[in-house]
């Protein structure tokens, strides 16, 4: 996508500005470069903050209101099915903007313009930053389309929590590594059970059981997010899960919107 075509899909006055600028300047650039005079470096790290925040409300108003039926739980895993690293890095994709982020040479050369993190983040910054330029109307009108139609997919193929795509979007984030997974099987054909192991990082993670390799697998999966979110305590059980929720949920690039 050109940069006349990004900046329409967001609303992004032409010729962005500066608030743009920083919501597209990655850490290391900023550290590589500088401001003159004391003070922090400049990144882009305090727009995503608050665009993370503003994002989830938009995604969370629009299920409150279109879907009135829906108990606070399924609100909650229909919002992590849209608003996570893995999801926010396809929209940030499909709109080009890697193509305009401002790295430094070292995250240059490690390929972090592909990086899903760094999108994700970068996409909430851009969404910080035309909350501030326009407003919460403006946002909520740009977002509230690129949303509605995924949630109503995913309500329509009735979407439940799943606990091996959660896995992969904190695996992801924290590691770059995908998670594998073993299973075994044992018993006679008519009551086979199998057994599963979840490897992140080329460490086991968790184990799970089950009458299907499915369910094998999502109960590995459900035990390695308790073991991951709550370190210090005791995995949650085989057929337990964490209360799913938002997660989080990255030499110098050109310049964002050069001609």
């Amino acid at each position: 996508m050109n940069r006349e075509s990004a900046l329409q899909v967001l609303g992004i006055p032409p010729g962005g500005g500066p608030l743009y600028e920083l919501a597209l300047t990655h850490r290391s650039h900023a550290f590589e470069q500088p401001a003159p005079g004391p003070g922090p470096a400049i990144h882009n790290e305090r727009l995503e903050f608050l665009g993370d925040a503003i994002l989830g409300a938009v995604v969370t108003t629009l299920l409150y209101q279109d879907y009135p039926e829906l108990p606070e739980g399924d609100m909650a895993r229909l919002r992590s099915s849209v608003v996570n690293t893995l999801a926010l890095a396809e929209l940030a994709c499909d709109l080009g903007i890697g193509d305009h982020l401002r790295l430094g040479r070292g995250e240059e050369a490690t390929g972090g313009r592909a990086k899903p993190s760094l999108l994700a983040n970068t996409f909430e910054a851009l969404v910080g930053a035309l909350y501030l330029d326009r407003g919460m109307e403006h946002v909520t009108s740009v977002l509230r389309p690129m949303f509605a139609a995924k949630l109503s997919d995913l309500v329509a193929g009735g979407e439940r929590y799943d606990a091996k795509n959660a896995l992969q979007e904190v695996a992801v984030r924290d590691s770059a590594q995908v998670p594998s997974y073993r299973v075994t099987a044992s018993g006679p054909d008519h009551a086979k059970r199998f057994a599963a192991e979840v490897v992140v990082d080329g460490i086991l993670a968790g184990t799970g059981q089950g009458r299907s390799k499915k369910e094998a697998e999502q109960n590995a999966a459900r035990a390695a997010l308790g073991r991951m979110t709550n370190p210090a305590g005791s995995a949650p059980g085989p057929d337990s899960g964490p209360t799913p929720g938002a997660v989080h949920g990255r030499g110098g690039g050109r310049d964002a919107f050069a001609s």
